[in-house]
């Protein structure tokens, strides 16, 4: 069912619920009024009839005449019976039967009035004492007029309740439409979207109302599956160069030697040539393979509590084993009274990968000096390692692509590399809860960030 009918019917529904109830309401309290006052004109008549039946031989002249007026003032289809004390009656007026018993008429002694219905007829009993002795008079009658407007109001409550039905369905369809008119457009403009057109955003996304709010969710949605898109592309064809330099080289260098019979220093120099190249594809299988390890779920990881700035050390070590002429400076200069602030939790292996990457990084791009200064600076509930160098920088309309596996900058396509170190450390720290933040200048060099939280509130504590 589309929500404008369900909107539509629950509408309608909610109101005819309303309007049943309200009727019910009139009509139950208008029947009640209408009996409860003709209860009370028909009490009246048996008190005239009995002051004109029983009264007449101790009243005087003015009174029996008041009495007799009121007496000829009959109700429609009445029915007056006297009855005395022995259940005899001595009075009957009227067209009609009365079912009378003794039960009831000790029950209008004991209790001095009764009211009561049988069939349409209402009927009054009263216990009546002059000098004569008590008397039971039974007056009723049938009040056809009021029960004749009732089922008038009661047609008119039904034929009104279906009328107001149909009047609420048109209301509520039209309503249901202007309700949903906003996401109608926006159901319309999402339609338009596709894979060529994610730059489109949705048009709804200035109100403050919550439709406003989905239209800005949905929008930064297609911010960030159009940067996607736009890093799987360059990743695609990055990726298609590195991957594709390498084996072209090797082909080549294989074809040449194999045109004519060589020396067998011209053919070591050949397989020297194609293991380089064979190294440099097993370096990038290797990356490929740590970026697809770092992108499952964290909590398949296994973490453990290690010391920051251990890590740090020891990721130094490594990169000085590969970069032997590599200089590196390490500065903590605001040392924790705390040493329990320098932990983190995290996996070790994952965690020195990510640190030896920046590093070497800022080793590499920097050809001249070949240095590095390495800060470890605390925050309130975090940790840093700040690595800067003095090298090529990188270009700001570069910097959005850094994280791109096989994406390298102009400036530094001619140093060895694939591109894979700084995506394989970014999605480290996301395993890891961190993030990881690059500024870079033109020939000023490059500052990366790598902050983690601490585990200070989640350390056992010490025996």
């Amino acid at each position: 069912m589309k929500i404008r009918t369900r909107l539509t019917l629950q509408f309608a529904g909610i109101f005819a619920l309303i309007l049943v109830l309200f009727s019910l309401v009139i009509y139950y309290f208008t029947s009640i009024y209408r009996q409860e006052d003709f209860y009370d004109r028909i009490l009246k008549r048996a008190q005239v009839v009995a002051h004109y039946i029983l009264d007449a031989d101790v009243a005087d002249a003015r009174t029996k005449r008041l009495n007799q007026i009121r007496y000829y003032q009959v109700l429609p289809y009445e029915v007056v019976n006297i009855y005395d004390s022995t259940g005899k009656m001595i009075f009957s007026e009227g067209s009609g039967k009365l079912e009378v018993d003794d039960a009831l008429l000790d029950k209008i002694r004991q209790q001095k009035e009764v009211h009561f219905e049988q069939d349409v007829r209402q009927i009054v009993g009263i216990l009546y004492t002059d000098n004569q002795g008590e008397f039971v008079v039974l007056a009723s009658s049938i009040d056809a007029y009021s029960l004749k407007k009732l089922e008038h109001l009661k047609v008119i409550l039904i034929v009104g309740f279906l009328g107001s039905i149909i009047v609420v369905l048109a209301a509520g369809a039209v309503f249901a439409k202007e309700a949903l008119r906003p996401i109608t457009k926006v159901v319309s403009e999402v339609e338009k979207i596709s894979a060529s057109d994610l730059h489109m955003r949705l048009s709804n996304a200035d109100g403050k109302d919550e439709l406003s709010y989905l239209a800005q969710i949905f929008n930064k949605m297609l911010e960030r599956l159009e940067l996607a898109f736009e890093m799987q592309s360059t990743f695609v064809s990055n990726a298609s160069h590195e991957l594709r330099t390498p084996l072209t080289t090797m082909m080549g260098e294989l074809e040449v030697a194999l045109m004519k019979t060589r020396t067998p220093e011209e053919y070591q120099r050949v397989l020297n040539s194609t293991l380089e190249d064979a190294r440099l594809l097993t370096e990038l299988s290797n990356g490929l393979l740590q970026i697809a390890q770092a992108s499952i779920d964290s909590s398949k990881i296994q973490q453990v509590y290690l010391r920051f700035d251990e890590l740090v050390w020891m990721a130094r070590d490594q990169v000085v084993k590969r970069q032997p002429g590599a200089h590196i400076d390490i500065d903590f200069a605001d040392f924790p009274e705390d040493e329990d602030r320098l932990v983190v939790k995290g996996n070790e292996a994952l965690l020195l990968v990510a640190m030896v990457n920046v590093i070497e990084n800022a080793i590499k791009f920097s050809p001249t000096g070949k240095s590095a200064t390495v800060r470890i600076v605390l925050g309130k509930n975090d940790i840093m390692l700040v690595v800067k160098d003095r090298g090529l920088g990188i270009a700001e309309e570069d910097l959005k692509h850094v994280f791109v596996p096989f994406f390298r900058a102009e400036n530094v396509r001619s140093i060895t590399g694939h591109g894979i170190g700084l995506p394989l450390t970014e999605r480290i720290l996301k395993l890891h809860r961190g993030s990881i933040a690059v500024h870079s200048q033109i020939n000023q060099g490059t500052e990366v960030t790598l902050t983690l939280p601490q585990a200070y509130s989640f350390i056992p504590a010490r025996p």
